[in-house]
């Protein structure tokens, strides 16, 4: 056996989050680790990689007991990680962040020359398509999440973790992940591979391992996993409707995009939202789905084109106008744009309605306790408390604690973009009904998403953006993966 973690026990402010969890890897398989955020998978992984130190329990590496005290004690044993949350830095080259810490040295200097050349070999060997040189804060977020795992590759891993590893690329990237991953088992690399999306686990995983709520649920053959068993152990329940139906009335029009530009980002961008409608907004990464969105919620300047809100004409030059006019904007990059960390969850819920909460310069503390109390509660935001560091969350309730923030300010539209990244099955299925309860009161919605199956199942239209312009429409009846597909590729 690779790796043994047996008894595993974990506790934060008195707090137990693990508890007694066992996990095995063998080599050359992968391991699919699976649980609702909170589960306790991250701080598992975070005690592997030496970022937590853990209290009880023992790890093993090839039968041999190891102490694990440090990320450098981590590295020497052969264990490298993938965080989906990336930790870039982005004024250094490719190459840089790839070897950094590891740099070549010649004669007392960093080496550039063999740094330079080693990454482009790494890169050619991963069919990963990047200039060594260039910077990573000029890289797009899929092409990030590549360079972090050419920078694992490069380590020579004997343990691989992969949290999250296709929450930003493409399904030709990810066809490319799994050539890597492949590659990997072949020369005896063990995986433990965590992900949300139910299709990848029963694709690229040999066994299956449960937490729930800081305990080991269960641990399957994947071959022998049924999807509703998975889910139940996940969830400690059945989830009978993946995505909930809904009955809503589909009213006037609240919000028209007419010939929208912004030179070589996205063209003529036209449409109309409906009160009461969830507009899907579909195509491959580097489309302009998320380009356009910001330059509507005015954070970047469009060129030309015209935004009529309740049929009235209206310019958006910064975000705080698009928020006065009853627009809300969930980021895809929550970390970085959506919420300040160091802040606890309650401050940020309440930051964008601080106006609503105020009186002259003090706050309604009741009233503010109250409204986040509801948010917390309606939303079921894994917490001890509210006053806690919203950097202290898992990775899904922080995206819950975004959304939070934009319901108490009660918009008539929301920008939802990608709103389900590295989130479980459980907490989709709270915020898909969320979405529902919105869009029933008469509001609507834009949804951003690079899953298929849940930008059909939510819409009732979907409009298709391929190479920076808009390629086609289709309504609820049209619905399917082909024909999405092609739009998405028709102008490349």
């Amino acid at each position: 056996m690779l790796l043994e973690m047996r008894g595993i026990r974990k506790s934060f402010y008195g707090n137990e989050v693990l508890h007694s969890v066992d996990l095995t890897l063998e080599a050359g398989t992968v391991l699919a680790l699976m649980g609702e955020n909170g589960a306790g998978k991250s701080t598992m992984m975070n005690i592997l990689v030496g970022i937590h130190k853990r209290d009880g329990g023992t790890i093993r590496i090839d039968g041999q007991e190891v102490n694990i005290e440090s990320p450098h004690d981590a590295q020497k044993l052969g264990i490298a990680m993938i965080h989906q949350e990336l930790s870039s830095v982005v004024e250094m080259s490719v190459a840089e962040n790839i070897y950094l810490g590891r740099e070549p040295v010649k004669n007392g200097f960093i080496d550039y020359r063999k740094m330079y050349k080693d990454t482009e070999e790494l890169l050619k060997n991963l069919n990963i398509n990047l200039n060594p040189k260039t910077k990573m804060g000029k890289l797009r977020v899929a092409d990030q999440q590549l360079v972090e795992i050419a920078k694992a590759v490069s380590q020579n891993a004997r343990i691989l973790i992969m949290d999250e590893p296709t929450s930003s690329i493409t399904d030709r990237e990810v066809e490319n992940l799994y050539g890597i991953i492949r590659d990997l088992k072949m020369r005896k690399t063990g995986i433990i591979y965590i992900s949300h999306k139910m299709e990848e686990v029963y694709t690229i995983t040999d066994q299956i391992t449960v937490l729930r709520d800081g305990a080991s649920i269960a641990t399957w053959n994947t071959k022998e996993a049924t999807n509703d068993m998975v889910v139940k152990a996940m969830v400690g329940r059945e989830l009978t409707e993946q995505y909930p139906k809904r009955k809503v009335e589909i009213g006037d029009t609240i919000l028209e995009l007419k010939n929208f530009t912004q030179e070589g980002v996205f063209e003529n961008i036209s449409f109309k939202l409906r009160r009461g409608e969830i507009l899907g907004l579909v195509g491959l990464v580097g489309a302009g789905r998320t380009e356009t969105m910001q330059a509507l919620f005015g954070i970047t300047k469009p060129d030309s084109g015209e935004v009529y809100l309740k049929g009235q004409k209206v310019e958006f030059k910064k975000p705080v106008d698009a928020i006065k006019n009853g627009l809300a904007y969930v980021t895809e990059d929550r970390k970085g744009e959506g919420l300040v960390l160091p802040m606890s969850i309650a401050h940020n819920i309440t930051l964008p309605s601080m106006k609503e909460l105020s009186r002259k310069i003090f706050i309604k503390q009741k009233e503010e306790k109250d409204r986040v109390g509801k948010e917390i509660t309606d939303l079921k935001v894994k917490t001890t408390s509210p006053n806690l560091a919203v950097k202290n969350l898992s990775g899904g309730n922080q995206q819950k604690v975004v959304l939070a923030k934009w319901m108490l300010k009660n918009p008539d539209v929301i920008i939802f973009d990608e709103p389900t990244r590295g989130i479980d099955v459980g907490a989709k299925a709270e915020i898909y009904k969320l979405m529902n309860e919105f869009v029933a009161e008469g509001k609507a919605i834009i949804m951003i998403s690079s899953e298929l199956p849940e930008a059909m199942g939510m819409s009732d239209r979907i409009l298709v953006l391929s190479n920076h312009k808009m390629s086609g429409e289709l309504s609820k009846n049209e619905f399917n993966q082909k024909s999405l597909m092609k739009l998405a590729m028709q102008h490349m």
